[in-house]
């Protein structure tokens, strides 16, 4: 037998962690039947997600690629009325989701994959795994202000300080971020908390990954290089 959450993962749905998610909404079922957090089956039981059929044979070797997501385009898997979600905007013949959304706002670099475990793994806020991004503001900013972005920032809707990072200007509205962490719009609140309003924000790299000069809205597959260098990262984080 294998954990519900463990096999929606292998077959690429989601991580582990939406799948419980999944299963708390009520989305996911066994031989027609509502499924529960911590269910275990058997391999000759029939899954469906939202009706839709799901089996481990569905992910014939990990994909893996890199997408520079558009401002407009929403992360998530299911339909957001007017707005297009990123399974729509890419349209990938098989089924595959996001390592680390972005908001609505934002773009960027975004790791798509049929790998939950792998999602996982790069999400994992313990592994103080990298990821860096170009904020412009709504006004100049003083060094000060980067100080204290690197410093940590009191976020009151977390009660929480964030992480401390790393900084670097770029021009007067302009600096670079790298987070350790991934609070929800997390950039942008901590902005926010000092006194300005993000006007862009793009993701420019996942760990190892770069965006470097991937058009907006074109996707790559991860060289293989850089899946085994990412895999490697990993592999020392656990």
């Amino acid at each position: 037998m294998i954990r519900l959450n463990k096999y929606l993962s292998e077959a690429g749905v989601c991580s582990r962690r939406e799948a419980d998610r999944l299963l708390e909404a009520g989305r996911v079922k066994v031989d027609n039947r509502p499924a529960a957090v911590g269910m275990k089956i058997d391999e000759g039981q029939t899954v469906t997600v939202d009706g839709k059929p799901v089996c481990r044979e569905n992910a014939s070797g990990m994909i893996l690629i890199a997408v520079n997501k558009p401002r407009g385009i929403v992360c998530s898997e299911v339909s957001q009325g007017n707005d297009v979600n990123i399974i729509e905007f890419l349209n990938y013949p098989k089924r595959i989701t996001y390592a680390g959304r972005l908001d609505k706002d934002s773009e960027g670099l975004l790791l798509m994959t049929n790998s939950g475990d792998l999602i996982d793994q790069i999400m994992r806020a313990s592994h103080f795994h990298e990821k860096e991004y170009e904020v412009v503001t709504d006004k100049p900013f003083t060094d000060r202000f980067l100080e204290e972005m690197a410093e940590g920032v009191y976020l009151k809707e977390f009660h929480t300080t964030t992480r401390p990072c790393r900084t670097e200007r770029l021009g007067k509205r302009k600096f670079r971020i790298v987070l350790t962490q991934g609070l929800n719009r997390q950039i942008r609140r901590m902005c926010r908390e000092l006194g300005f309003q993000v006007q862009e924000l793009k993701r420019v790299r996942i760990m190892n990954i770069r965006l470097n000069h991937l058009q907006t809205g074109a996707w790559r597959y991860v060289t293989k290089e850089e899946q085994a260098e990412l895999l490697h990262l990993l592999e020392q984080s656990r």
